[in-house]
């Protein structure tokens, strides 16, 4: 059985920080792109930081270049996003995805994901 399991979201003030953690069970994660999307309400799915397989590339959202980092730890089967100067329209939920294709040569974000549960980020002003 296929798991994604998100955590690390919470309430946090503008200009504050978070990391989100993500593990998966049930399919491998070594060679799969892996990426965190998230959905505010009344809005679509985005997403926001994604990861190439072997981490040699990565790909951002415009609105959160220079304060969000993904990373991936494939040893520990875990993604990470550390957000920084996070603001209030970053308010949504987060989710993890992991890609249904493996050694996919983009890190852009596509839409054929293994999906989490999603955490929920709230940024206050």
């Amino acid at each position: 059985q296929v798991q994604v399991v998100e955590s690390g979201g919470g309430l946090v003030q503008a200009g504050g920080s978070l990391r989100l953690s993500c593990t998966v069970s049930g399919l491998s994660f070594s060679d799969r792109r892996m990426g965190w999307f998230r959905q505010a309400p009344g809005k679509e799915r985005e997403g926001v930081a994604c990861a190439k397989w072997s981490g040699s590339s990565t790909y951002y959202a415009d609105s959160v270049k220079g304060r969000f980092a993904i990373s991936r730890d494939n040893a520990k089967r875990t993604l990470y996003l550390q957000m920084n100067s996070l603001k209030p329209e970053d308010t949504a939920m987060y989710y993890c995805a992991a890609s249904r294709d493996i050694y996919s040569d983009s890190a852009y974000c596509g839409a054929n994901n293994y999906w989490g549960q999603g955490t929920q980020v709230t940024v206050s002003s």
